[in-house]
């Protein structure tokens, strides 16, 4: 039966939204700066460094190593990163269910707007079977003038699908894209299962995030319902 949804689009952002990729990137990175010598645990690690783009965080690596990161020193760590991913990547348990969905009821207004570089993007969605799903509507913020938490990536994929950002639905798992989907106008929803990999309900609410959910496989019943909560 045909759902109609009070949204003309949905975005999705892709770590921890999509695929299971923090614990992964975030072991590359962390035995990487002890290279550098930076030692912390994963744990803290995935604290500091969860839902941003290493690229930006250069200023503060360099503050904790004495060491200037380089392009090549970037080009190293992605290249680790990305064949640890192609070995282990897992998709978040309910998410492909609720991509395939969300694809149907929408006739294929449904985008991966990341904070990540393409690469990985396109990566992580064709090892979990998604690539399909989103075939010319992957959006990096590596691309856009600024990245999360900053709109841009957000307002290039409205636009590239010729919708609204106001009449978009974001998926999110973290303040910092939180910040950006709100930025961007649309209607945020929180994915906030709990652990490291995402931002506590909490942080999201305060982000601007009026819907938290934990079951990604809900999404679509829950966008679905949005109408009779506003």
């Amino acid at each position: 039966m045909s759902v109609s949804l009070p949204f003309d689009a949905v975005l999705f952002d892709c770590d921890g939204v999509l695929v299971d990729s923090e614990p992964i990137t975030n072991r590359v990175l962390r035995d990487m700066l002890e290279e550098l010598g930076w030692s912390m645990t994963l744990e803290q690690c995935m604290a500091t460094f969860v839902g941003k783009a290493v690229k930006d965080e250069v200023g503060q690596i360099k503050a904790h190593t004495g060491q200037r990161i380089t392009d090549e020193w970037l080009g190293i760590f992605r290249e680790r990163r990305n064949e640890a991913l192609d070995r282990e990547l897992q998709v978040v348990p309910g998410a492909l269910s609720a991509v395939r969905e969300l694809h149907a009821q929408l006739d294929g207004l449904i985008a991966c707007a990341s904070g990540a570089d393409r690469i990985k993007v396109e990566l992580q969605l064709a090892k979990v079977g998604m690539a399909p799903y989103f075939q010319n509507r992957v959006f990096s913020g590596h691309e856009t003038p600024r990245s999360k938490p900053f709109p841009d990536v957000y307002l290039a994929a409205a636009q590239a699908l010729g919708v609204d950002p106001k009449r978009c639905a974001v998926v999110e798992d973290t303040v910092t894209g939180a910040r950006a989907g709100v930025d961007a106008g649309a209607t945020v929803f929180g994915y906030s299962p709990g652990g490291l990999s995402h931002s506590s309900a909490s942080a999201l609410r305060a982000a601007g995030v009026g819907q938290i959910f934990v079951d990604m496989a809900q999404l679509p019943a829950l966008l679905a319902g949005h109408a009779e909560r506003a």
